[in-house]
C-alpha cells in the first residue's frame, strides 16, 4: 500500500492511455499549479502473440514502472466505443490491467473521458493529437515524447493534476 502525500506536498501521478498494441505512460509531479514532467514511454506487445500474452506483457511492465517511479496516484482514459466491436473489446481488456495495475499497489487510480483530458490540456473537447502534443510539450518543457501514446498520457497525468488541484482548493475552508 503506497502511503498518502502530506497535505501540500508534491504529488507523483501515473497517467495512462490504455492500448492493446501500445499502452502510453506518463508521469508527472503535481506541486500546487506546477507540474514537472518524470517520464514517459510506451508499452508495445507482439501483435502476433496471443491476447492473455500481451496483457501480461502489459500487467509486467506496468508494475515494472509502479515500483520504479513509486506514484501516488493513477490516471487512465476512458475507453472510447468504435464500430469495431472486437478492438473495442481489446481495448477494454487493456484498459482492465491499467485500472489493476496500480489498484493492486494500492494506489488510488481515477478515470477521465478523452473530451475532459483535451478539455483540461487544451481547453477544447475536440483538439486532434497534435494539438494535444503541442500543448503538453509547452506544459511540460523539455519533454520528448517518442510517440503520441506516450503525449496523451501525459495528458491524462496534466488532466488528473488540474482536477485534483480544483478538488483540494474545493476542499479547504475559507
Amino acid at each position: 500500500m503506497t502511503p498518502k502525500p502530506a497535505p501540500g506536498a508534491p504529488v507523483r501521478v501515473l497517467g495512462i492511455d490504455p492500448g492493446l498494441r501500445f499502452t502510453g505512460w506518463g508521469i508527472v509531479e503535481s506541486d500546487g499549479n506546477r507540474l514537472r514532467h518524470i517520464a514517459d514511454g510506451v508499452i508495445c506487445t507482439e501483435a502476433i502473440a496471443d491476447v492473455p500474452l500481451r496483457l501480461k506483457a502489459l500487467d509486467d511492465a506496468l508494475t515494472q514502472l509502479l515500483r520504479l517511479y513509486l506514484p501516488d496516484e493513477a490516471a487512465v482514459e476512458e475507453t472510447y466505443v468504435n464500430r469495431n466491436a472486437t478492438a473495442t473489446l481489446k481495448l477494454g481488456y487493456a484498459r482492465g490491467i491499467a485500472l489493476l495495475a496500480p489498484a493492486r499497489h494500492g494506489i488510488a487510480v481515477f478515470e477521465y473521458g478523452a473530451k475532459t483530458v483535451k478539455m483540461s490540456v487544451v481547453g477544447t473537447g475536440n483538439a486532434d493529437k497534435a494539438q494535444v502534443g503541442l500543448m503538453v510539450r509547452r506544459l511540460l518543457p523539455g519533454v520528448l515524447q517518442k510517440r503520441a501514446d506516450a503525449a496523451d498520457a501525459l495528458a491524462v497525468a496534466i488532466c488528473h493534476a488540474h482536477h485534483r488541484s480544483s478538488r483540494l482548493l474545493w476542499k479547504e475552508p475559507a
